[in-house]
């Protein structure tokens, strides 16, 4: 395809306009300021289409997880794929009048952990939002290493070492078919255990094949890792221990076992 450039300013804009309309410019390639275009650095709080649910600024900037997970993956991941379960669940709820049930006393957390009662788009948006949310606090930039404390001595207990768990948790990930979620849990015993859910499902739901409350888990759709990884899931689980919160997974055990 050859593109006639005009001179001026008319010429530009018809280029521009060409150009997009064909689809030879990216939709998420975003202009920064005082640079030419390409992706952003810099977490933006970007806003849901409204309704009760909005979406939460990242915790880190875009880039801030690098090498492990790409700057381009992360701002892709966060502004299209997790706004999208945002606006589609808020639209989910408007168009089955569940606004009332939904918001006042009833949180997110209560709809997930009773999801059979609403409808599939509510599941799958609200599963989206949930575990999303709580996947970006469990990654920090320069994590990584070995839990502490009480956290430790459990995976220790359990597990009978951080490398075994991992292992596990590893595999739990990388045999999920299609796209989905391994989680690190509490059960409703108190204690540890490791598997992994379909789509946006995750441990609260009653409707889950496990049950528990997360206290780490990590997305395994493709759209997590493939503009990095290609299709080598292994890899990408492999590099993104490097990027653990461990303080904040000990933060949710604690919670989880009111310790």
């Amino acid at each position: 395809m050859t593109i006639k450039t005009d001179n001026g300013r008319r010429g530009f804009l018809k280029n521009s306009l060409l150009l997009t309309a064909t689809g030879l410019v990216a939709p998420f390639m975003l202009k920064v300021k005082g640079s030419s275009p390409g992706i952003s650095t810099s977490n933006e709080n970007v806003a849901a289409d409204g309704g009760p649910f909005t979406l939460p600024a990242l915790p880190y900037d875009y880039n801030a997880l690098e090498p492990h997970i790409d700057t381009t993956t992360m701002q892709i991941h966060h502004d299209k794929h997790h706004a999208a379960y945002v606006n589609n669940l808020n639209k989910a709820i408007q168009e089955n009048n569940l606004s009332g049930s939904v918001m006042g006393p009833l949180a997110l957390d209560e709809m997930i952990k009773n999801i059979s009662k609403y409808p599939m788009a509510v599941r799958n948006n609200g599963g989206g939002h949930w575990n999303h949310s709580f996947f970006w606090k469990n990654m920090k930039p320069n994590g990584g290493g070995t839990p502490t404390g009480k956290l430790a001595t459990a995976i220790n207990d359990v597990f009978t070492s951080l490398d075994a768990m991992k292992t596990k948790f590893d595999e739990a990930g990388t045999k999920r078919f299609g796209s989905g979620w391994a989680w690190l849990y509490v059960t409703k015993d108190g204690k540890l255990d490791i598997g992994s859910t379909p789509n946006q499902d995750n441990p609260m739901m009653d409707i889950s094949d496990i049950k528990g409350t997360p206290i780490l888990g990590l997305d395994v759709w493709e759209h997590a890792y493939y503009l990095k990884y290609q299709n080598k899931r292994a890899d990408y689980m492999n590099a993104w221990w490097n990027v653990v919160n461990w303080d904040q997974v000990a933060e949710n055990y604690a919670a989880a076992t009111k310790q």
